[in-house]
């Protein structure tokens, strides 16, 4: 099958356009077709590489998948031809922490694209288990652009931050597709919600999706209008995941007691930290990664009930998949990015 391997980190140039052998499906995996895959930061950290970090090369990257089952075992509820979405992370399903919603606590986790091939190929083996069915009012694109950041966000407000009706919700970079997903989320939680965004553009689209107020933080001065929007309160949660020194001033926009989590660090791993302002504040520092599966079936209720969308901001195909890195690493998206796979439904 034709695939995009990286066998090195660098550039967009070792996004490598291959022909590697189909996936074998083990006892207990479905083979998808697939139709679609969505671009996320991680694509770009796992082509450029991350100090301190290894990843198992070569690999397909390529985390948010939707195609069709081309084969299942009888029995599994599944069958050829289903259209489907993939779980972007996998795990045992059978420890004490998969058997309580706690998935990412998993020894065996992991996520497509990153510790085993993704879906960045005309192919993609999956544990039954990631099998999650596509609605039928979704276009491939549109169903792959939810299950990561979808999920993601989910666990960081819902269950890391643990987010209550009426709070108030300070998103940074709304135009991800992290961010884009935090913004729908805290709406439907009847947050009050504030996003940066880098353009007058974005804010528009950011305004669409439900944030009550955005911030051009290329032109103002984030934690000040935070604090005169809140009348020198600050907001209960700061959703992070830019990083370096975003980090520390967005520590500043918290209220006393004010909980931030963070999933990322497309900014910068390092961040300076004002030690007495977490203490004399009663701040929380929440980390993130991911979300269970459970989760993410809660949330395909709320997409099937229209109230959670996927935001696409451009389709792309495969053989662009260096433009849609590009893309990615200019912030010129506002949502997903996603990479287009013309394969027959047979």
């Amino acid at each position: 099958m034709k695939a995009i391997v990286i066998r090195e980190h660098g550039g967009v140039e070792r996004l490598e356009h291959s022909t590697v052998p189909d996936p074998v499906p083990q006892l207990d995996e479905a083979v998808v077709r697939v139709r679609a895959v969505a671009l996320n930061h991680l694509d770009l950290w796992v082509r450029r590489g991350v100090p301190g970090h290894k990843f198992h090369l070569p690999i397909i990257p390529g985390a948010e998948v939707a195609g069709i089952v081309e084969e299942a075992r009888e029995g599994t509820g599944w069958k050829r031809g289903d259209e489907v979405i993939v779980a972007p992370g996998y795990s045992c399903g059978t420890c004490v922490a998969c058997l309580s919603g706690n998935d990412p606590l998993c020894v065996s986790a992991g996520i497509f694209g990153e510790n085993r091939n993704g879906g960045c190929a005309e192919k993609i083996a999956v544990p039954i288990r990631n099998l999650i069915r596509k609605p039928e009012s979704l276009s491939f694109a549109e169903a792959a652009a939810i299950p990561l950041d979808m999920v993601t966000a989910w666990h960081m407000l819902l269950a890391r931050a643990q987010l209550r009706a009426g709070e108030t919700v300070l998103v940074q970079a709304g135009g991800s597709g992290v961010g884009s997903a935090a913004i729908q989320i805290a709406k439907l939680w009847h947050g009050t919600v504030y996003t940066t965004v880098g353009s007058a553009e974005k804010a528009k689209r950011a305004k669409q999706l439900g944030a009550d107020e955005t911030i051009l933080y290329r032109e103002t001065d984030f934690v000040a209008v935070v604090r005169a929007l809140t009348n020198k309160r600050g907001v209960d949660v700061v959703f992070e995941h830019i990083g370096g020194e975003t980090f520390e001033r967005s520590l500043k926009c918290l209220a006393k007691g004010g909980r931030l989590v963070t999933c990322g660090a497309t900014a910068g791993g390092e961040a300076t930290i004002n030690i007495r302002l977490i203490f004399f504040k009663l701040l929380s520092i929440l980390g993130s990664t991911m979300g269970s599966l459970a989760e993410l079936h809660e949330i395909m209720k709320h997409v099937e009930a229209g109230r959670l969308h996927p935001v696409v901001d451009r389709v792309l195909p495969l053989g662009e998949i260096g433009e849609a890195h590009r893309i990615l690493e200019n912030r010129e998206a506002f949502g997903k990015v996603v990479l287009s796979l013309d394969n027959p439904t047979t």
